[in-house]
């Protein structure tokens, strides 16, 4: 704990250690610990917050943080492509300076697992979201039809979820999954979720290309869609709904 408190969250900040950011009175808590990080732009990094223990810790994030941006570029060329779109048209939103941010989960056991959320209903405000599972305990589960469903786990594989941004990008076709985490009462777990967003600034809109009198546009354009999406999220609402026409 005394290693952990040095990089403790700033009470104005999301960066750090420790948990997320009390907005409300009656905010729902999550039973996790996380280290939340702005990795990308590299200038905008708060290495203050960044552990020295292990001494390795800060060359695998960079390493992870490159590989990472290079994946969400190339999803998103793809994600066009099935859409028989350019290559580039989700790429021009996103930018040449996206924002990414590492998020370290640890989800201690709990004595209630049936009472208390690792962490509550949401949909990822990102355009992608990279989620490294825990290689043995589950916890991830996808709300689809009203049903929560779980996630197996594939030890090492990297899990992509399509985040806000991108749903509204894409006019709606690409749909971002509400999902939770459950907790355990014997075992903890441990995620890295690599949250890749839009350049600070960009306005995101449905592309032209996807709009029809068939398929009507079905979201506004949405001006710093991040500023305001945590507001939502403590509050168990969803963001997307406010750019919804």
């Amino acid at each position: 704990m005394e290693e952990k408190q040095k990089y403790a969250r700033a009470a104005d900040d999301i960066d750090g250690y420790g948990n997320d950011m009390v907005l409300y009175e009656n905010q729902t808590l999550d039973w996790n610990d996380r280290i939340y990080l702005k990795v990308h732009p590299e200038n905008d990094r708060k290495l203050k917050y960044w552990p020295e223990n292990p001494k390795s810790f800060r060359e695998i994030l960079e390493e992870y943080t490159s590989r990472s941006k290079l994946i969400a570029e190339e999803l998103l060329k793809s994600m066009a492509r099935c859409l028989n779109l350019p290559d580039d048209r989700f790429l021009k939103q996103y930018g040449d300076r996206p924002v990414i941010y590492a998020r370290f989960n640890f989800y201690p056991p709990c004595p209630r697992p049936k009472l208390v959320r690792g962490l509550k209903p949401h949909a990822d405000g990102t355009a992608i979201t990279i989620l490294l599972h825990d290689k043995e305990v589950e916890g991830l589960q996808v709300l689809k039809d009203n049903k929560w469903y779980r996630v197996p786990i594939m030890p090492y594989a990297l899990l992509v979820i399509v985040g806000d941004q991108v749903e509204i990008m894409s006019n709606g076709l690409l749909k971002s999954p509400v999902h939770r985490a459950v907790t355990n009462s014997e075992k903890e777990r441990i995620t890295v979720a690599m949250f890749c967003s839009p350049e600070s600034g960009i306005d995101i809109e449905p592309v032209e290309e996807l709009i029809d009198d068939k398929r009507p546009r079905l979201y506004k354009t949405a001006k710093d869609y991040l500023a305001t999406y945590f507001q939502y999220y403590q509050q168990g609402k969803r963001p997307i709904d406010a750019v919804k026409i």
